[in-house]
């Protein structure tokens, strides 16, 4: 019988300073916590949610080659649904997971059987983009006619 933890740890230390990641677990509504271990007989018991959500974190661990925390001070955490409530994935020795790289964070994800998930960025400021003159590219775009190749006509 896997027993999923609905308790979480809400406050740590990091940077020498203390922190609560408590509100943004409220604001996502976050509720418990399960280990990486615990997905796959979640999902074979059928109470594993179909998509995961990806949302950016404070960064509490070093590792990854990133280990400056002031360059590198946010990461990615996974939360899934079980039992249709949202909860944190913890490793086993009880700290949520984090991943430096989305990309290698979707490779993780495709390995715990999930086809899609949402990602959200609470953390980091929206709508800074700034408007850049477009570079003269002097190769043509291709088009359909020039790029693919039509199949070969087959009767059958």
């Amino acid at each position: 019988m896997i027993v999923v933890g609905y308790t979480m740890m809400h406050n740590v230390v990091n940077r020498a300073q203390f922190v609560n990641t408590m509100n943004q677990d409220v604001q996502l509504g976050i509720s418990g916590s399960v280990t990486q271990a615990d997905l796959a007989p979640l999902r074979d018991s059928g109470r594993l949610g179909e998509f995961a959500v990806v949302y950016r974190v404070e960064r509490l661990h070093q590792g990854g080659g990133y280990g400056d925390q002031g360059k590198h001070p946010l990461a990615w955490a996974v939360a899934v649904y079980i039992d249709s409530q949202l909860c944190r994935v913890f490793n086993a020795r009880g700290a949520g997971r984090e991943w430096n790289n989305i990309d290698r964070l979707g490779i993780w994800l495709r390995e715990q059987g999930f086809w899609y998930w949402w990602t959200r960025n609470d953390l980091e400021p929206v709508g800074n983009a700034s408007a850049e003159d477009e570079e003269q590219n002097d190769t043509p775009t291709p088009t359909p006619s020039s790029t693919f190749i039509d199949p070969p006509f087959s009767p059958f």
